[in-house]
């Protein structure tokens, strides 16, 4: 499909206006013809680094141009010649244009005869992202419809999974093993829908749903969300509209938490290399909660969830899972404190009952008892889920119980090392750093802890940098990438923001936006790869709705979707494995619906870029 031309809307992202704007989704598929020229799509703001990058093994520096949208050439310079760039196996120039700083819009970058993708300068060129990447979170919403008084005509769908009732799959798994089934049907309604399928995780839920309440309070209060500035159906109750959202999400987590009483037959212990032979031990399962729960089967893609007509299970439960609810719901309970007191009780209610419950039974690992129907989400280990359970409940409670086992962890004050290897970068499966980024701004803990989780942030924010200096396309990773690599990079923003806030140090706050660049364009694919933004952005996402190219009828991604970036581990999807034999680690990406393995999207990958576009948003003040 040739690539229309169009009159790029530059980081506009209204819902209601670009479903209007059947033409604002410029570009398609890594291959077509598109921007030569790496920047960041939708703008800088005045006092930001302005960096593109151009593959070309010239070493001679070349020269380039700025012009305005009247064709005015505003500044002008030469590239710097930076050589080899292993990510993307190409040599590349680097062309900065940060001393351009006048406000305006759709300016272009002439290099070789060749403009760039038209970009804008001004100190409101995020305004509109941070909300759109948070209202991901309504689109994704389960037992409710997405009205278009919300999201416009283009994205609304009727109400599915309502109510979202469930019990255990059983008695028996696919492979033979007799887990006994539960005793009891939970109502589960409410939640995310975790990715591009239907169904509804603790796990990445946990992590996804602590991003958001991080922003707030690390905001202290996430003004800028305040009741009646999202469009949400909850905008005029009087309560900060992420609030709003972070509840909807917890209500769910809290829903799958096993009734007091329950006895179930669960496996202990690591038994994964015997899993078509599990032993199995009768417990007290109070308080745990539930892995997931999700459709029986694989669904066709596309399938709007309100046509799904698969029956849905629950998993049983684990101590992942557990700590999860944990953590996730002591957090909830200091940030409704004063704002909705009952409810504060009965998260932290339920965080108390949860961490009971993952002392007693420690060792109850996460097995899939379907052979397909959602994603697995295995973790072998949980002292990483434990340290950062027990500072979430230190924080909020301020007991010496939990203050002890903060201490005594293995994981104490662990924050990503940034190595090749991955050294602990923050995911579902290693989430370690979250209790120390908690423990770091938390205003009633001890100064020793305090202090010290601000210096091992500082430490790994340096290590990053460390990484920027030697990388081409000036971002932190030396590592291979992985599935969602792109909320790596969301991630490690995180990071020198909290450096950032730690000691002023304007360097970090660059870093954040050197990964804001990249992520809006300034990578090798020249993608933008959040839906809306940019002239050249991802337009194909791996979901069951949001999905034109296999149902006219159905929408592109509403603005403000991240696409899971380039993997270079495993072809896993037939998308990709066209292109993987000749692919670098950057350049492993395609904006195809059926790469799940590099174009899905996941409530646990747009959580940390909602973090990103929220803090940079608000620039340096």
């Amino acid at each position: 499909m040739a690539k229309r031309v169009l009159k790029p809307v530059i980081g506009m992202g209204l819902a209601l206006m670009v479903s209007a704007c059947a033409g604002f989704y410029g570009g398609g598929a890594v291959g077509e013809s598109g921007p030569q020229i790496a920047l960041n799509q939708t703008g800088f703001l005045p006092s930001s680094p302005k960096i593109a990058i151009v593959s070309g093994s010239d070493a001679k520096p070349v020269p380039w141009q700025v012009k305005d949208a009247k064709g005015k050439v505003v500044a002008r310079g030469q590239s710097r010649y930076f050589g080899m760039n292993a990510g993307s196996g190409s040599p590349v120039h680097q062309i900065d244009f940060s001393e351009l700083k006048t406000v305006g819009k759709d300016y272009v970058l002439v290099f070789n005869q060749i403009a760039s993708s038209p970009f804008d300068i001004g100190p409101k060129v995020y305004d509109r992202l941070r909300y759109d990447t948070l209202a991901f979170f309504y689109h994704q919403r389960a037992s409710v419809p997405i009205e278009a008084k919300y999201v416009g005509e283009r994205w609304a769908r009727p109400v599915a999974h309502n109510p979202d009732t469930a019990t255990c799959y059983g008695p028996k798994d696919f492979r033979g093993n007799d887990w006994g089934g539960c005793p009891y049907t939970l109502d589960v309604s409410k939640g995310w829908y975790d990715a591009g399928d239907q169904g509804k995780y603790v796990v990445n839920g946990g992590i996804a749903v602590w991003t958001l309440m991080n922003w707030y309070e690390f905001s202290k209060g996430a003004a800028d969300f305040a009741d009646g500035k999202v469009a949400i159906p909850e905008n005029a109750n009087g309560i900060n509209d992420l609030l709003d959202e972070v509840r909807f999400e917890m209500d769910f987590m809290m829903a799958m938490q096993v009734p007091d009483g329950a006895t179930l037959k669960l496996p202990r212990g690591n038994q994964m290399k015997s899993l078509d032979k599990l032993e199995f031990s009768t417990v007290d399962a109070s308080g745990m909660a539930h892995h997931k729960m999700h459709d029986e089967h694989w669904t066709a893609v596309p399938m709007p969830p309100h046509l799904d007509t698969e029956k849905r299970y629950l998993s049983y439960p684990s101590t992942t899972a557990t700590l999860n609810l944990a953590a996730s719901a002591a957090q909830c309970a200091r940030l409704f404190k004063g704002v909705d007191g009952a409810y504060a009780a009965k998260c932290l209610t339920s965080a108390r009952r949860a961490f009971a419950a993952a002392q007693r039974l420690p060792d109850v690992l996460a097995i899939d008892v379907l052979q397909g129907g959602g994603g697995g989400y295995g973790d072998p280990k949980a002292t990483d889920e434990f340290y950062w359970a027990a500072a979430e409940l230190f924080i909020t409670t301020g007991e010496a119980e939990f203050e002890a086992f903060v201490r005594a962890s293995p994981d104490y004050l662990a924050s990503p090392s940034g190595d090749a290897q991955g050294g602990g970068d923050i995911s579902w499966g290693s989430v370690q750093a979250l209790g120390t980024l908690s423990l770091s701004i938390a205003p009633n803990i001890p100064a020793d802890m305090r202090d010290g989780a601000r210096q091992a942030i500082i430490k790994t924010a340096d290590a990053y940098v460390a990484q920027t200096a030697g990388e081409g396309y000036m971002i932190p990773m030396t590592r291979p990438y992985v599935w969602g690599s792109n909320a790596d990079f969301a991630n490690r923003a995180m990071i020198f923001g909290y450096a950032h806030s730690f000691t002023k140090n304007q360097n970090y706050f660059d870093q954040s936006l050197h990964l804001m660049d990249y992520l809006l364009g300034r990578n090798p694919n020249m993608i933008s790869y959040v839906s809306g933004y940019g002239l050249n952005a991802m337009q194909h996402p791996h979901h069951r709705f949001w999905a034109p190219s296999k149902d006219k009828n159905l929408p592109p991604p509403p603005p403000g979707v991240l696409a899971g970036g380039p993997q270079n581990r495993n072809a896993a999807d037939p998308a990709l494995k066209a292109i993987f034999a000749n692919c670098k680690p950057q350049t492993c990406y395609i904006d195809h619906i059926d790469s799940y393995s590099t174009n899905e999207v996941a409530i646990n990958w747009n959580a940390p870029l909602f973090w990103l576009a929220a803090y940079v948003g608000k620039g340096t003040e």
